[in-house]
């Protein structure tokens, strides 16, 4: 049974997470909207661009994983007036690494995008939007930072009315640059990605004004981050940083072995895994809310009030996931409809989505488990877990199947959810053993 008191602390951290997600995909249909207009070379780039960027920003968001941990950890040891100094040591880290990052992808991308597709349309729509995006990775690895931060000291507030002003600036920009209104120029793609990336950076400039004003009392750049903190975030944010890196990657590669078996099963994977993306996403912030919960009471010296923490967080998620599952295998074509217009494509994507209703459960479970994990500071099991279970397992079986052997999606997907069962049986028994409550953070 799920004790009252304990629901409530855990949907405080996670409701105002879930808000800001929420209002993540309202910015991004508002965006395709927006570039829908400009073409399909348009809408081909900017979707091949943002799998590149997302693998571009992966290492540098896994620091949150250490923000989290070691800022929840202070808190819970009553070391209130140090616990922002690992996110100061975690900006500083971001900061020197994503900005030459940045500057090197921005020359690389005409290369990068060109091995990938050769299109001459798409990459003159691509090239310019890809150029803006790069420069934006420095403020997406310091706002993923900071969204730790606020969930580790529970004031996710300032979280969600970053992200309302952030994404609210975003549309304003890419009207006014996608179109050419108020006099601006016209830029097209390219204003949809010079659009975003001043609007990150700003959050970011927001998210400073914030943590300045309320958070001076928990040392928010009060000093410069100390060697031993440096060594420290970078320890713990490593493992999860390649985590991210291969994981973003194991799906670029996915896409890439269902392209090969047909275009329709591509389109049908494409729009399976969109609308599993926002299913999963309350289960992310009910996972974040776990490592922060974790990360505390590990602090205060309790052990069993955190593996309980573990628990309690994944029956809260079970339960949405059940019933979200339970509208996905009823309504399969009505919500693949929305995405799929060609007869051939949806009849692909009929079994598939249903199989994905179950996976949603599965997921459920290993998001929150994963989380909690890194929460405790516990970041290199789940990183092998998951390298070994995508790389090694999944993706050469995907590829066994589709290419090499002509099944289809279904087949493949089969193997994606034996893949999904298996990586949340590995976060479990890890969190059974609790070898995770000896993990040393600072």
């Amino acid at each position: 049974m799920l004790n009252k008191d304990r629901s409530q602390q855990v949907l405080q951290i996670s409701l105002p997470i879930v808000g800001g997600m929420i209002s993540q995909n309202i910015l991004n249909l508002v965006d395709a909207a927006m570039v829908g207009t400009q073409g399909s070379a348009a809408i081909a780039a900017v979707g091949i661009a943002g799998f590149i960027n997302f693998m571009a920003v992966a290492f540098f968001i896994g620091f949150a994983a250490g923000v989290q941990a070691m800022v929840s950890r202070r808190m819970g040891e009553g070391r209130q007036s140090e616990a922002a100094y690992p996110l100061n040591a975690a900006l500083l880290i971001i900061g020197l690494m994503a900005l030459p990052t940045s500057i090197i992808l921005f020359f690389l991308a005409p290369d990068i995008l060109s091995s990938l597709n050769n299109d001459p349309e798409l990459l003159e729509e691509g090239i310019p939007y890809l150029q803006a995006r790069f420069a934006g990775i420095l403020a997406i690895g310091l706002n993923f930072s900071y969204r730790s931060y606020w969930s580790a000291i529970k004031q996710t507030g300032y979280y969600l009315r970053t992200l309302l002003v952030m994404h609210s600036l975003n549309i304003l920009l890419n009207y006014t640059l996608i179109f050419g209104n108020f006099g601006m120029p016209e830029l097209g793609t390219l204003g949809a990605g010079i659009g975003t990336s001043i609007s990150l950076a700003l959050g970011s400039v927001y998210y400073h004004i914030l943590a300045t004003k309320h958070t001076k009392q928990f040392g928010y750049m009060e000093r410069l981050a100390a060697w031993a903190t440096i060594k420290s975030i970078f320890r713990i944010s490593f493992p999860s940083s390649i985590h991210q890196l291969f994981f973003a990657g194991g799906f670029t590669a996915l896409f890439w072995i269902i392209g090969m078996v047909g275009t329709h099963q591509l389109a049908a994977a494409n729009a399976i895994t969109n609308v599993m993306l926002v299913a999963i996403l309350p289960c992310i912030a009910l996972g974040i809310g776990a490592a922060t919960l974790v990360g505390q009471a590990l602090g205060r010296q309790d052990p069993k009030d955190a593996y309980l923490w573990g628990w309690d967080v994944a029956k809260m998620a079970l339960i949405f996931a059940i019933s979200l599952a339970t509208l996905f295998f009823i309504f399969t074509d009505p919500i693949m409809s929305i995405f799929l217009k060609e007869q051939t494509a949806l009849e692909i994507a009929h079994w598939p989505f249903k199989l994905s209703a179950g996976i949603i459960i599965i997921d459920a479970m290993g998001l929150v488990f994963m989380n909690a994990l890194n929460g405790a500071g516990y970041t290199k099991p789940p990183m092998y877990v998951s390298l070994l279970s995508q790389w090694l397992l999944f993706l050469p079986v995907a590829w066994l199947l589709g290419p090499y052997l002509g099944f289809g999606l279904l087949t493949i997907w089969f193997a994606y959810a034996a893949y999904r069962i298996l990586q949340t049986g590995a976060f479990i028994w890890l969190w059974q053993r609790r070898s995770w409550a000896n993990t040393i953070v600072d």
